[in-house]
């Protein structure tokens, strides 16, 4: 009886612990461009990003336009958004190595 007792406890202190794990992060980077507010390109991107969260290309609110020219160097999909906060139309791009042309615009995203 105790041991049965013993192996009940931990098996609730193992699931309990597994439900307090930190969210998984995509890792790896993601890029893309954009021009600034003086219109000269540049390189955006997210380093080994959290998953399952929208993420705003905030360099994007002051200028008022849109990223292109996406690439997914992380191990998730990753679905960029034409809008803020993961709306609008959506593309999917696949893990290590998925792109897309400066004709992909985009202003948010969601690692899976």
């Amino acid at each position: 009886m105790r041991a049965r007792s013993a192996v009940l406890a931990a098996g609730s202190l193992a699931l309990a612990l597994s439900l307090c794990a930190p969210a998984h992060a995509a890792t790896g980077t993601f890029t893309y461009r954009y021009r600034d507010l003086s219109g000269d390109l540049r390189i955006g991107g997210f380093v080994n990003p959290e998953s399952g969260e929208c993420v705003n290309l905030s360099e994007l609110r002051a200028t008022g336009g849109s990223a292109h020219t996406p690439r997914n160097d992380t191990d998730s999909t990753v679905t960029v958004f034409t809008d803020f906060d993961c709306r609008g139309d959506y593309y999917t791009l696949r893990p290590d190595g998925g792109r897309a042309s400066e004709r992909l615009l985009l202003k948010s995203a969601v690692f899976s």
